[in-house]
């Protein structure tokens, strides 16, 4: 960080597109997954037979499923986050790092994308899902991506979002053990 200098407009401007992207493209293949009536279990599209194919399922929880049910504390998890980035880029100067900048705007394309579903923007109801809850609304992040290695290894699905944020996370996890500045003495 470069302590007093503001963070230069074209920062921002990165930051900004890079998450609207991200964003855009979540929101995009879920569209165009999800106005097919198929594409359940039992009727995926196969790009390679048996490994990697297109499936939809809602998920009401957060990684990997976990926390189902609690979709509203995952949604307020967002929101603060929403907040955070940005205020620790450009109001603490963050952003003079091209790497955290980058990745955090990778983050905060993911963090878009989901919680447009989180909040039921996209206006479905359980009916195809469970039918049980028919007529309910969805307040849950639609995947679609399927990997698995065989029918025993089937990698939770999941969607364009999911992999912003985990490739931001891995993009911060790398530049704090191989490319973090040490700290100065404040004497």
């Amino acid at each position: 960080m470069i302590a007093g200098q503001p963070v230069p407009t074209s920062r921002l401007v990165w930051f900004c597109a890079l998450a609207a992207a991200g964003c855009a493209t979540d929101l995009v293949t879920k569209h165009l997954v999800f106005r097919h009536a198929e594409l359940f279990r039992g009727n995926e599209w196969w790009l390679w037979k048996g490994h990697i194919g297109i499936q939809k399922s809602l998920n009401e929880g957060a990684l990997f499923g976990m926390g189902q049910g609690k979709v509203w504390l995952f949604a307020l998890f967002s929101v603060a986050a929403l907040a955070a980035i940005p205020i620790w880029l450009f109001w603490f100067r963050a952003a003079h790092d091209r790497w955290l900048n980058f990745a955090l705007g990778c983050v905060t394309g993911g963090i878009l994308g989901n919680l447009y579903d989180r909040v039921g923007l996209p206006g479905l109801t359980w009916d195809a899902f469970v039918p049980a809850r028919e007529g309910e609304r969805v307040y849950a992040v639609r995947d679609w991506i399927l990997l698995q290695w065989n029918q025993q290894w089937v990698w939770p699905n999941f969607n364009v979002a999911d992999m912003l944020l985990v490739g931001g996370a891995c993009l911060l996890m790398i530049q704090a053990f191989f490319f973090a500045q040490p700290l100065e003495n404040a004497e």
